[in-house]
């Protein structure tokens, strides 16, 4: 075929799908396997969102509300926000996307860091817009430097708070103070897929600043602390004006009907929430401290997850890992060829990993002895 193809498209690096836990198996041929490479939630979704599933499949012949008149009501009264300032994608990716749309063009610029989530440069050069990338310092975003970046052309500056894959967050005076010396005319996106998981004492309260001088915009998700990962529901929190601009670049029925009823009834249940919280709390401070005491060394996290130096080749030990039937992430693509991340699971799934990882260490380090 011959194709007119923009460079911009041309140069794009398609995301690496990771095959299904079930084809891993059969390569492998092993069974019962773990993954703990995702950040996803271990206890799975609340019975609660289960059994919304179940009562509305029988309405699958119909269109999903364009709306999300329910979701968009109960989750302002959550939050302390009105439906209007709230615009729900198939999940947080898509309102990414829609910022993207609505207010990159050719040739501007968007600042980001590195490393963080990948999507956000993947986007810009996708739009044809330009890529300005500032590395973390100390494992976290370097506010002072992103402030010299910006330029009369800089859209958006993407943030995420804590950073994936550091764990990492920065503070309200920090904050407050990146955002008096910006102009007026960038939008800051502030990505709070963990905030959940963040002690609340180092949470900003992002209804702060919807009306400040330079916008802010929230994203937030349903996939990781209400355990729904697998229907694609995520949202944003911001001014009315930003949303009406991302409503019209948005498809009308881009949240699924599932989804929707799921996502509602997963925040009436606080059980399983605060379940969730508590697992996560617990189980970071116990395999820091198992992982710690088998040589590696253990980064102080804000998530539901942490990052890992082995000391070796990360690549290599996630293979060996593979092999026992525990998936964790090398971070090799984000520059860290030492390190792995690993999510926090069951108590049963840490206990697991800590036993693989050791075993692995060994062969590694001593050739099996």
């Amino acid at each position: 075929m011959k194709l007119s193809v923009s460079k911009n498209i041309a140069t794009l690096v398609p995301y690496p799908p990771g095959k299904p836990l079930q084809e891993l198996e059969r390569e492998y041929g092993i069974s019962g396997s773990i993954k703990m490479a995702s950040n996803e939630n271990s206890l799975g979704p609340s019975p609660k969102a289960l059994a919304a599933i179940r009562a509305n499949l029988a309405d699958l012949h119909r269109y999903p509300d364009g709306s999300c008149y329910y979701l968009a009501r109960a989750l302002a009264d959550k939050l302390g926000v009105k439906p209007q300032q709230l615009v729900f994608g198939n999940g947080s990716n898509e309102v990414i996307e829609l910022l993207v749309s609505a207010f990159v063009g050719p040739g501007d610029e968007v600042i980001t860091s590195h490393p963080s989530f990948l999507v956000y440069q993947t986007m810009v050069q996708a739009r044809n817009g330009l890529n300005a990338v500032v590395s973390l310092q100390n494992m976290a975003h370097d506010l002072v430097t992103i402030l010299t970046t910006v330029t009369p052309n800089t859209r958006l500056i993407f943030l995420d708070n804590p950073n994936n894959p550091t764990g990492t967050v920065f503070g309200q005076r920090e904050f407050e103070a990146f955002l008096s010396a910006l102009p007026e005319t960038v939008i800051v996106v502030l990505d709070e897929a963990y905030v959940d998981f963040v002690d609340p004492a180092l949470r900003l309260d992002m209804r702060r600043y919807i009306d400040n001088h330079v916008p802010v915009v929230g994203l937030r998700t349903f996939s990781k602390v209400y355990g729904l990962a697998g229907l694609r529901v995520g949202y944003g929190i911001m001014h009315e004006e930003i949303a009406g601009y991302l409503h019209r670049v948005r498809q009308p029925f881009n949240v699924n009907s599932l989804a929707q009823v799921a996502a509602v009834a997963a925040l009436e249940d606080d059980d399983h929430y605060q379940q969730t919280l508590a697992m996560t709390r617990a189980g970071i401070g116990w395999l820091s401290q198992e992982i710690d005491q088998l040589g590696c060394r253990t980064f102080p996290s804000q998530t539901n997850f942490f990052l890992v130096d082995a000391g070796c080749d990360g690549r290599a030990l996630y293979e060996k890992m593979l092999q026992k039937g525990v998936i964790v992430r090398p971070m090799t693509a984000y520059g860290y060829p030492n390190f792995i991340r690993i999510t926090v699971g069951t108590s049963a799934e840490n206990e697991r990993l800590v036993s693989s990882l050791a075993q692995c260490l060994r062969e590694l380090r001593h050739g099996g002895k």
